[in-house]
């Protein structure tokens, strides 16, 4: 019956030129053009008769146009051999000058390649793939490219907020070519296809009714269809058996199953109540309300060939062309190019919209987002392409979607996913080898093989997700590498995520901006920061036998014993010629200069002081004393109590100039952080356990240890007082769990983590592995609080000492110059005296008593008061010292001193 009515059908195409009333004239020229189309299906019976109406209308309107078109119609059998044999015939048999068609992609593919060979206009109303018009310039697209319509796609998902979408394509041509261009579109709006099921155009009901089992048993319930009318109808119907079409679910459907939406079956219908769908914005009349939009572009097709014709004018016989690249085809079309040409250049208003070539395809419009229900389609918004300035925005007209009522019967809009229904669980991936057991543990039972997994992050993963208001079952999984090692870096686990081995990941696991391209984090579950951790040592030792030097510096030390013997040997000075204290043999001498100073430390020296300038010296000496004692003593009492941490590197460029080795975890990210601070390779030694660690930062192969906060709090309360951090923590992010980008757990999850936080059972959880670490942490404000005292502290002070005894000796020795200028000018004007002899005559005259003093003029009647050696000098220069004593020498007895010092051999003994 189709066959009879395609022929009668076609017979009425070639004589409906020559019934018309443009045969009254008789010099018109013939197009001759070629329809190749699928006989038995919906789209060729549409689109023959769209052309066949179009060719009559056109012609009845313009029966003053000097061409005619004659269609060649052709069945393909729905096969793209057949395509391909009846293009053969239409070029090479008939000659024609444009061929309408072909129906679907992959024809299109291999007709397409023909006619350019034989420079003959492919032009097509139903092969909508985008990847056909980039083959050759003489494929022409008289409909909407299927790309055109991604974006508003997208926009659906956008405006509603879902992060994960389910494409469901038809393994073939036509699916797999947008398949790109979907992918691209969902990533722009944040989305992500979390899993494609192509679906055969041969597949059994029973296939396509297990594929949906299988995506029910997913968190998705978002799809979106992209395939044909006839396999769009069998997926429907059997996910409405596989009970997908209820509340929840979102279903999305391209344009082109709504273009054919009235010609499906009730059934179907029935099963597609709540479907979104996107079709082309076509100002279609009331009365055209159900005619479908292939065959408008159909319609429009034939009108605008035939005003492209009328350009044209004339045609011209095909030349010979041997070496065109297609065997099949050895003639080119001179008319052909011409009349391609003028379609690109033809505009007009069609019944599909504005008909205009851009790139050789029918130019894109808005599309209409449309909603399937019991009375049919009806309009729920409009999409308009946005520019690259408004991005922020999805394109619908007034920024919204209005009524609609989703499947179920459901007007609460879905989150797009669930809690899997059936059996399976969440593969939760845990750190097989954690190095630290109070994070995470895997025990292995030898003789079961049981893997008992514990620690401080499996106890908060199983408290948050308890607190999700719905069940969630979840099974953890220790990670191990492909090769069957426990050994990985966090990058590796994290990447198990991203390449769906786990659906979680829970551990010590640390936010980078690395990890977050690929996954995406929680809200943090423990604070972030990189600490350094450094041996606690100590300057200053209790136990050390010279403990007592340790709270004056050295250079103060040796201050402190040269002005204590600069003030003694002042008051020598002051005191020598007036005080019996201060005579006697030079031996004797030396002990006053040591003994007088030192002992006025504890005020204990029996000597008197007869001079001013001398107690001036002494009462200045004896306040420094006191201040020094003082401090000394307050030094000392801080150093027993408090100590000073030894070699502290809290500048990290020290350590790295130093060329010093750093221990961090083995796997960490802390790895890449040290590369970022400049440390070499050879000096980033990795560690697994605090035991390692314990034993590198004890014998010195490393200076540091760098390690998150959570690491240095559970260290250090192993090895309290041992170590201690230094320096200002680095900052991160935090440790959070791991989901695969765009899961719709971790909204959840993280309000979880909110609501834990806030009642304070997140911190019952950590200190139940983790001990307070109040008492180990270093303080920075308490590590230097045992002063050792420097010079710079005494610099006034000793200043002012020096200062006033000196000037007390200078007053003193000036006045003695003064009273003595005489002999001293006698002594230093003897030139038959040496240098050594001078010195030896001022110093015996130096020594003797003042003139003046007490002690003088007492001296002729207590002689026994003075010393042995001091009545012998008597004796001894007995005329010399009653001419001092007058305070004149004659030169005699000046020389008479110099010639003793000169010749003591001739002294008397």
């Amino acid at each position: 019956m189709k066959m009879h009515f395609f022929a009668a059908f076609s017979l009425s195409l070639l004589i409906t030129p020559f019934l018309s009333p443009c045969n009254a004239q008789t010099n018109n020229t013939t197009f001759r053009v070629g329809v190749i189309l699928d006989a038995d299906s919906l789209v060729g019976l549409i689109g023959n008769t769209s052309l066949s109406q179009a060719l009559s209308d056109f012609y009845s309107t313009h029966s003053n146009y000097s061409t005619r078109i004659v269609l060649n119609v052709t069945d393909s059998r729905g096969h793209v051999t057949d395509a391909a044999d009846r293009a053969l015939y239409l070029l090479k048999d008939v000659k024609v000058d444009a061929i309408i068609g072909p129906q679907e992609t992959a024809q299109a593919n291999f007709v397409i390649g023909l006619g350019d060979a034989a420079k003959v206009p492919i032009i097509s109303f139903s092969a909508t793939s985008p990847s056909l018009h980039y083959h050759t310039p003489f494929f022409l697209q008289t409909a909407i490219d299927d790309s055109a319509q991604v974006d508003a796609v997208a926009a659906i998902v956008k405006y509603f907020k879902w992060s994960q979408v389910v494409l469901v394509y038809e393994d073939s041509d036509y699916g797999n070519s947008l398949t790109p261009y979907l992918s691209n579109a969902f990533q722009q709006v944040n989305a992500r296809v979390s899993y494609r099921g192509p679906i055969p155009i041969s597949a059994t009901n029973d296939f396509i009714l297990q594929e949906m089992y299988k995506m029910k048993t997913m968190q998705t319930r978002v799809f979106v269809v992209h395939t044909t009318s006839p396999l769009a109808s069998r997926i429907f119907l059997k996910a409405k058996e596989a009970e997908m079409i209820s509340e929840g679910y979102v279903w999305i459907v391209t344009s082109g199953i709504v273009n054919l939406f009235y010609s499906l079956d009730s059934k179907v219908v029935e099963s597609m109540q709540g479907v979104l769908g996107v079709k082309p914005l076509v100002p279609i009349p009331t009365k055209l309300r159900e005619t479908s939009l292939y065959g408008l572009w159909a319609y429009d097709t034939l009108w605008a060939l035939a005003l492209a014709a009328e350009k044209v004018g004339f045609t011209e016989q095909p030349s010979s062309s041997p070496n065109t690249t297609t065997l099949f085809i050895n003639e080119t079309s001179l008319t052909g190019p011409k009349l391609r040409a003028a379609m690109l250049e033809t505009e007009f208003e069609g019944l599909a919209g504005k008909f205009k070539l851009v790139d050789s395809k029918l130019k894109s419009s808005s599309f209409q987002i449309l909603s399937i229900n019991t009375e049919g389609l009806r309009e729920v918004g409009i999409w308009t392409p946005l520019s690259e300035t408004n991005a922020n925005m999805t394109g619908f007209s007034g920024e919204k979607l209005e009524n609609i009522v989703w499947p179920g019967e459901s007007r609460n809009v879905p989150k797009g996913w669930e809690v899997p229904v059936s059996g399976k669980k969440l593969r939760v991936g845990v750190p097989a080898v954690g190095g630290f057991p109070q994070f995470v543990k895997v025990d292995t039972d030898s003789k079961t093989n049981a893997t008992k997994i514990t620690g401080l992050y499996i106890d908060l993963f199983d408290a948050v997700m308890a607190a999700l208001p719905y069940a969630v079952r979840y099974e953890y999984f220790p990670f191990k590498r492909s090769n069957g090692s426990h050994s990985a870096s966090y990058d590796d686990y994290s990447n198990e995520v991203y390449n769906g081995n786990f659906d979680a990941a829970v551990g010590d696991i640390t936010i980078t901006s690395k990890r977050s391209e690929l996954i995406d984090f929680t809200l943090p579950i423990e604070e972030g920061g990189v600490n350094i951790i450094q041996k606690l040592g100590y300057d200053v030792d209790p136990n050390d036998k010279w403990f007592f030097w340790r709270p004056l510096k050295w250079e103060l030390w040796l201050t402190t014993v040269a002005l204590l013997i600069l003030t003694g040997v002042a008051i020598w000075i002051l005191e020598h010629r007036y005080n019996t204290a201060f005579r006697g043999p030079p031996s004797e001498h030396l002990g006053l200069i040591l003994y007088i100073p030192f002992m006025s430390i504890v005020y204990a020296n029996r000597e008197r002081i007869v001079s001013n300038l001398a107690r001036l010296v002494v009462v200045v000496w004896i306040f420094v004393v006191l201040i020094l004692n003082s401090t000394y003593t307050a030094s000392l009492s801080a150093g027993l109590t408090t100590l000073e941490p030894q070699k502290i590197y809290t500048d990290l460029s020290k350590l790295v100039r130093n060329n010093h080795s750093v221990g961090c975890r083995e796997g960490s990210f802390i790895i890449e952080f040290l590369k970022g601070l400049n440390f070499t390779d050879k000096n980033i030694k990795l560690y697994k356990s605090p035991e390692e660690f314990d034993e590198a930062l004890s014998n010195r192969n490393i200076t540091a240890m760098f390690a998150r906060t959570t690491y240095t709090n559970l260290f250090l309360s192993k090895y309290c007082n041992k170590y201690m951090t230094v320096g200002t923590p680095n900052i991160t992010k935090g440790v959070a769990f791991v989901f695969p980008r765009g899961s719709p757990l971790v909204a959840d999850v993280s309000r979880a983590i909110i609501k834990l936080t806030d009642n304070q059972r997140i911190l019952e959880i950590r200190g139940h592995w983790i001990r307070d670490q109040l008492a180990c942490n270093g303080d920075d404000s308490t590590k230097d609080t045992s002063l050792r005292i420097s010079l710079k502290s005494f610099e006034i002070l000793f200043g002012i000492t020096a200062g006033i005894t000196g000037t007390c000796v200078s007053v003193f020795l000036v006045a003695y110059m003064y009273t003595n200028r005489d002999f001293i000018r006698r002594v230093v004007s003897n030139s038959g005296a040496t240098t050594w002899s001078k010195l030896r005559a001022l110093f015996r005259h130096f020594d003797q008593i003042d003139p003046g003093s007490s002690l003088s003029k007492k001296g002729g009647n207590n002689t026994g008061n003075a010393s042995p050696d001091f009545n012998a000098y008597r004796c001894y220069n007995g005329d010399r010292e009653s001419a001092s004593e007058s305070g004149s020498f004659s030169p005699r007895s000046d020389h008479a001193m110099l010639d003793a010092d000169h010749h003591p051999s001739s002294s008397p003994a």
